[in-house]
């Protein structure tokens, strides 16, 4: 894991205060709510509401996009005056005392949670007449800020403390690095981001939609979208069978008490749809799978020859997401995961681990991914200290931790490790895809539970015909599919491979007398399983073209006299072909059983 830049991390925080100074300087009403560095550089929420009803008659409206400017030009003057961030000390009270002078709510609302904490001494830094609660590190002083280096980058809208039922405050967001050559770069990357970004390319291509009287955070897909969609579970079923899974179906409902049984209720009780009451029943939509999965393998008793048991499901599951953490298809309420459970003895986790993550990178590797580059593994350890999140079996958890280390370096897995971040129930190891943007993910995960068998009283009977208790491997192949499916069409652009695209070949007709020819060729590729368009609309064959090439779809057959006069049927031999590959600007001629079995062969290997 690289190494926190401490100069870089001052910086930014840095410069939240320069900006918190500039804003106030613009806006001596505005009050102040938290101001921290981020991975990409440094914003502060502020609440503007007194300077829109006290401002002068010049300025009434609220802050915008236009006045990042006016706060950039004041931040360059606060630079250039090299002021010094002065640390200084408060005893709580006192800060109590001042920030109810100042009418600097939020600020207030802070110390307050400090003093409950038990902090008696609370520290501020001063930056020229700018002063804010603060625990810092920050630069000496502002003048050590590279000119060029930073910027402000826009506005947004951020509840107090994260909450919905709390006030909506203005967040500005600014960008910081340490050279100037680091923030063009980003900025660089930031833009082909943004062409990329799933949810306009999504509607560019026709793939899903939202409506809001269905609900937010519940896409519906389009035949399109529904294409890649089902050729994904194609997929995960063809290769999860050929690796001994079996597939099976549970309700996406359950009982209340299975979830209290498992665990999952008190830790997941706040982001789970409210409890029906149906009958004398308290039932719940599911936000995880394998409950069910537990049950069906205790539903009968089990040999140690059965084991490996390899359960595995494309479930749809159930969390409620706030409204301002939903996102396209990355942050959905209802999704569909590619989830299994591998139920095992201990002594064959490391083994079954192992093949677990080389399905994830076989996977990666069909859709084009490679590791380092493209993804890497976390190791998502437990907080010893912390019982109340997680099952305290110290042992345990050294034996858990241990397999799955020993497993990654085996393999040679790029990996780093993070403490606190496992399940409640062990550890595991997260795969951590790096978006367009450079930002890190969790796409699929490789859990080893030691709990959950204790809980449901999971048994085999082992060779000399005793009870054991066996350990679950949780894992996914290729995670979710809605944030798959958004990942796949940034790291595209939509240009998806053949056997992924919804439209494999799309038939430009040149004029009228052309259509029945078309469709006839039409129908021979669907024969073959080719997804196939007939373009035969009354437009020119340029805006055709055009209309194709915007539809990223890997192959366009232009066909006009050449081609049609071509067929055998018209007296001549094979039938010949004026293919344009995506990307390209020139046609090639193949004939047309060479292109058919061209286009079926990268469907069946999926190349």
């Amino acid at each position: 894991m690289p190494e926190k830049n401490d100069k870089l991390e001052m910086t930014r925080h840095s410069l939240s205060h320069v900006l918190a100074a500039a804003v106030l300087k613009l806006f001596p009403k505005v009050k102040f709510a938290i101001g921290p560095a981020v991975d990409n550089g440094f914003y502060y929420d502020l609440d503007f509401e007194e300077n829109t009803k006290k401002a002068n008659k010049e300025r009434t409206e609220r802050i915008s996009e236009n006045d990042l400017a006016r706060i950039e030009e004041e931040m360059k003057k606060i630079i250039k005056a090299n002021l010094p961030f002065e640390r200084f000390e408060l005893p709580v009270a006192k800060a109590l005392a001042r920030e109810k002078k100042s009418g600097q709510a939020y600020k207030l609302e802070l110390v307050k949670d400090l003093k409950k904490e038990g902090e008696k001494v609370v520290s501020y830094y001063k930056l020229g007449e700018f002063e804010d609660l603060c625990r810092g590190p920050h630069l000496k002083s502002s003048g050590q800020v590279q000119n060029g280096s930073w910027k402000l980058d826009k506005l947004a809208g951020a509840y107090w403390r994260g909450s919905e039922k709390n006030k909506m405050l203005v967040r500005i967001y600014g960008l910081a690095f340490l050279t100037i050559q680091e923030l063009e770069n980003y900025v660089k990357m930031m833009a082909e981001a943004e062409k990329r970004d799933h949810r306009k390319l999504g509607k560019d291509l026709d793939l899903f939609v939202f409506s809001e009287i269905v609900g937010k955070g519940l896409p519906l897909l389009t035949p399109k979208g529904t294409v890649i969609r089902k050729e994904l579970e194609k997929y995960v079923l063809e290769e999860e069978t050929k690796r001994g899974y079996q597939h099976v179906i549970t309700p996406s409902l359950a009982k209340v008490e299975l979830f209290k049984k498992s665990g999952h209720y008190p830790y997941y009780k706040d982001t789970m749809y409210p409890i029906m009451k149906v009958d004398e029943e308290e039932l719940i939509l599911r936000p995880m799978t394998c409950p069910h999965h537990f049950e069906l393998y205790n539903s009968r008793p089990r040999s140690y020859k059965e084991l490996p048991v390899r359960l595995a499901e494309i479930s749809p599951q159930f969390r409620y997401e706030k409204s301002g953490e939903l996102s396209g298809l990355t942050r959905v309420r209802m999704f569909c995961l590619a989830d299994a459970h591998i139920i095992c003895a201990k002594d064959q986790a490391e083994t079954e681990i192992k093949n677990v993550l080389d399905l994830i990178d076989y996977s990666n590797k069909i859709f084009g991914l490679e590791k380092i580059k493209d993804y890497r593994y976390r190791l998502s350890l437990g907080d010893r200290h912390d019982d109340k999140k997680y099952y305290k079996d110290d042992v345990a958890w050294d034996n858990a931790e241990g397999v799955l280390r020993n497993t990654l370096k085996k393999i040679g897995a790029p990996y780093f490790e993070a403490e606190g971040e496992a399940a409640f129930y062990g550890p595991k190891i997260d795969v951590q895809m790096k978006k367009i943007n450079g930002q890190e993910e969790t796409a699929f995960t490789v859990q080893y539970d030691f709990v959950m068998p204790k809980r449901f009283a999971m048994k085999y009977v082992d060779r000399d015909g005793k009870e054991n208790e066996p350990i679950v491997i949780h894992r996914s192949s290729i995670g979710c599919f809605e944030r798959t499916m958004a990942f796949l069409i940034e790291h595209y652009a939509g240009a998806f491979p053949v056997w992924l695209a919804p439209v494999q070949v799309k038939i430009v007709s040149v004029g009228a007398t052309h259509v029945k020819f078309c469709r006839k060729l039409s129908a021979e590729f669907k024969e073959n399983n080719i997804r196939v368009e007939v373009d035969e609309t009354d437009e020119t064959v340029g805006n055709k073209i055009r209309k194709a090439v915007g539809e990223k779809v890997p192959y366009m057959l232009v066909v006009g006299d050449r081609e049609m006069n071509s067929d055998p049927s018209a007296g001549s031999g094979q039938a010949k072909l004026a293919v344009r590959d995506r990307g390209e600007k020139q046609t090639r001629e193949i004939g047309k059983k060479e292109f058919i079995a061209e286009v079926t062969d990268k469907i069946k290997t999926r190349k």
